[in-house]
């Protein structure tokens, strides 16, 4: 299996993260069309915004956290060499997790579910630390 895959739930990742500033450039816009945007605060404070604008900002809010960790186990498990399916698979479940919760969180923000597929990724990425500690060990 070619390791270098790996790094394409990765890219999948940084799409869905450009993706959600695609969303709230859109819906920023609406808002200010509709008047719906404290101008004078604006800048400064995300209060000046309506909750449709402020619930995707704190999606990409959210693309920098777990995700950052993501990056950087899947980036060791590379430069380890640990690349096989199970890790490939583990990396891809995580990348469709963040997809989905982008659409729950951006669209329904039904919190229930943002929860469980929040958890998901999470326990996602504590498998993918426990192969690095396991791919450390063996070397």
């Amino acid at each position: 299996m070619n390791g270098n895959l790996l790094l394409l739930p990765v890219l999948l990742q940084v799409v869905v993260t450009l993706a959600a500033y695609i969303l709230l450039s859109r819906a920023k816009t609406t808002a200010a069309k509709a008047g719906l945007v404290d101008e004078a605060r604006r800048g400064l404070h995300d209060d000046a915004w309506p909750d449709a604008v402020r619930q995707i900002n704190n999606n990409i809010r959210n693309q920098f956290e777990l995700p950052v960790l993501f990056y950087v186990l899947v980036l060791c498990l590379w430069g380890l060499g640990a690349t096989g399916w199970f890790v490939q698979a583990v990396a891809w479940l995580f990348a469709l997790s963040r997809v989905l919760h982008l659409y729950v969180h951006a669209g329904s923000n039904y919190v229930p579910l943002r929860r469980r597929v929040f958890m998901f990724g999470f326990l996602m990425v504590v498998i993918l630390l426990g192969a690095v500690v396991f791919a450390l060990l063996s070397t």
